[in-house]
């Protein structure tokens, strides 16, 4: 038989809350509770993997065709940086993570600007060239590329 966290999220997450707030312990679906938080944690690290990779291909882009850079890649570029800012200060948990997050988004940064360049592969350093303080930078990042 299928239960009201399968049939309907939404009518779920409202009575949950409802009880929870009631005190309604023994009412309470624990389990599946358990299971959303954790997903909502694993979709934050996700969000800030994925807004680091369109950063990195942004400056990728930038470094590897100067003669392609203009505005929309500079705006694209600080909308990620304030996603990026936005989502550590909301999760600031997720720092310590930023190596390993760096590490993935760069591997589909380069992946992104290849598809988007038709470079090739060999033209990008294997390992990030740039450190987060860099890429996060509003006034010397546009001087981290020649």
């Amino acid at each position: 038989m299928e239960t009201l966290y399968e049939r309907d999220l939404y009518a779920w997450a409202t009575r949950n809350a409802a009880l929870l707030r009631a005190g309604r312990w023994a009412e309470v679906d624990r389990m599946n509770i358990a299971e959303e938080l954790e997903s909502m944690g694993r979709s934050e690290r996700r969000a800030l993997g994925s807004r680091l990779a369109v950063l990195l291909m942004h400056w990728l882009k930038w470094r590897y065709q100067p003669e392609r850079r203009g505005r929309s890649w500079r705006a694209t570029i600080r909308e990620q940086q304030r996603q990026v800012a936005r989502l550590l200060a909301d999760n600031p948990s997720l720092r310590p993570e930023l190596p390993t997050l760096m590490a993935d988004a760069y591997i589909d940064a380069v992946l992104m600007a290849i598809a988007e360049t038709g470079l090739e592969e060999t033209l990008f350093p294997e390992i990030c060239p740039f450190e987060l303080e860099q890429i996060m930078s509003e006034r010397d990042g546009w001087d981290l590329m020649p």
